[in-house]
């Protein structure tokens, strides 16, 4: 009788754990919005959630440390005229958040240290481009200022988020609505997913596609996909028959995939979150109550399932911590910040370990935030590779984080009404200035000659 082997790994017995019912968030009205987009972002400051609002859209940003019950009068971040979609925090600066919503607009919002006291109605800068909802959102990993948007009208825009303007607009590659799109770990590339069944992946600064997969899932609902290690892709979708599937692809080689796995035949669609450090991918779906996670190996079959966290209730969206914000301490390698219908629950996945030393396979280098390349040096061509930081000692920040500048003088109105500008109004306040100096100048002068009067 042949005995299976068990296959080594390190995370065999990771396991997940939701905190006490004190340390979560409670009595958040989340969105009901069916967008297949997490609803959540967190950063080691703040979370960040996506709440009902009536006449327009609104967030809810809330420090880490502010758990319990939140009041009904809690502020929130309100400056679109329609639902919010997508957020998400900016990796450099974590005061910085990003927001795309149904008003076609994204905005980008400074959020000051210990929270908000009012409600936050003015965005430190618009940025207008899209005729349609915007749904995704995603930061370049490693270029400060970098920004991409897709929206529902089949078009990627990169933004210089300093100018406040669309450097590169990919519009004329997909031909249908954009379920996904995410940059690779240094931001050299692009991937997205279509309605059209297929993957594809695209050079950003040139607007061009370098490789493309069709019929990656032949089923009609979205599909999800990320870049994982190696640059390979890891996709989630549906067969013909509805059951969900994820697929692991070489773009090198496309034709066929390296693993194709049938996991159930739920109806949610699967969120994937891949963490380049330990090699797993969590997928959660949204509706589910569990989470699973398997490993990707250089090995086939590439992608093996490790465990599975399961709960009563289930999920409306998720939020995924950067490994700088996790507790080194406790062996923590990953913490999820699970939506329900009133609350934010967070989820805590663990290696079990016994020694109290640091645990150096666990916590490899990670990316930290700094960023290698300014917005204007990356659209010229410039590479940055990730900065990567040690969390021996905990993560404590060498760097001050990157302050959000934005060029006043250079924010255009990316909207079609480009030409001549008119700088009237600068020219004006500038005139105000002077004559304002010349008053205080004369006034001093007039004091001088009365003291010497006196004398």
């Amino acid at each position: 009788m042949s005995r299976k082997v068990v296959r080594a790994s390190k995370f065999r017995h990771v396991f997940g754990q939701a905190v006490k019912a004190d340390q979560c968030y409670d009595d958040i009205r989340i969105s009901q919005m069916t967008w297949d987009s997490n609803f959540c972002s967190v950063n080691p400051k703040f979370v960040a959630m996506i709440v009902d609002a009536s006449g327009g859209g609104a967030f809810l940003v809330l420090p880490l440390s502010k758990m319990g019950r939140i009041d009904m009068s809690q502020p929130t971040v309100c400056g679109h005229t329609g639902p919010v979609l997508d957020i998400e925090f900016c990796p450099h600066n974590d005061n910085i958040i990003a927001s795309g919503s149904e008003d076609c607009s994204v905005m980008i919002w400074e959020i000051p240290e210990g929270g908000l006291v009012t409600p936050l109605k003015d965005p430190v800068v618009k940025l207008e481009g899209h005729s349609k909802r915007v749904g995704i959102l995603s930061w370049h990993p490693t270029a400060h200022n970098v920004l991409m948007s897709a929206g529902c009208d089949n078009v990627v825009i990169l933004w210089n988020v300093a100018c406040g303007e669309a450097v590169v607009r990919i519009d004329s590659i997909h031909p249908d609505l954009i379920y996904s799109a995410c940059w690779n770990r240094d931001g050299s590339q692009i991937l997205t997913s279509c309605k059209d069944k297929t993957l594809r992946v695209l050079d950003p600064r040139k607007g061009t596609v370098i490789a493309e997969k069709e019929k990656t899932h032949e089923g009609s609902r979205p599909v999800k996909a990320v870049f994982v290690s190696d640059g390979k892709i890891l996709s989630t979708g549906f067969s013909r028959m509805s059951e969900r599937q994820v697929a692991l692809w070489d773009p090198k080689n496309f034709a066929e995939p390296l693993t194709l796995q049938e996991l159930d035949t739920s109806s949610g669609v699967l969120l994937p979150f891949f963490d380049p450090d330990t090699g797993i991918i969590y997928l959660c779906g949204k509706g589910d109550s569990s989470i699973r996670y398997f490993e990707v190996t250089d090995e086939a079959p590439y992608v093996h399932y490790l465990s599975m966290y399961s709960s009563k209730e289930s999920q409306k969206g998720m939020g995924y911590m950067p490994k700088r914000g996790l507790e080194i301490n406790k062996c923590e390698i990953a913490r999820f910040y699970k939506l329900h219908e009133r609350k934010c629950e967070p989820i805590v996945m663990t290696v079990p370990r016994k020694s109290d030393l640091f645990q150096e396979d666990l916590y490899p280098e990670t990316i930290g935030p700094e960023p290698s390349v300014e917005a204007t040096e990356w659209f010229e061509g410039k590479e940055g590779k990730p900065i990567l930081i040690s969390l021996k000692d905990g993560f404590v920040t060498t760097t001050k984080s990157k302050e959000f500048k934005v060029h006043k003088s250079l924010l255009k109105t990316t909207s079609a009404s480009s030409g001549n500008h008119d700088h009237s109004g600068e020219v004006h306040a500038l005139q105000e200035e002077v004559n304002t100096l010349k008053e205080a100048v004369e006034e001093l002068t007039k004091r001088v000659c009365e003291l010497e009067s006196k004398m």
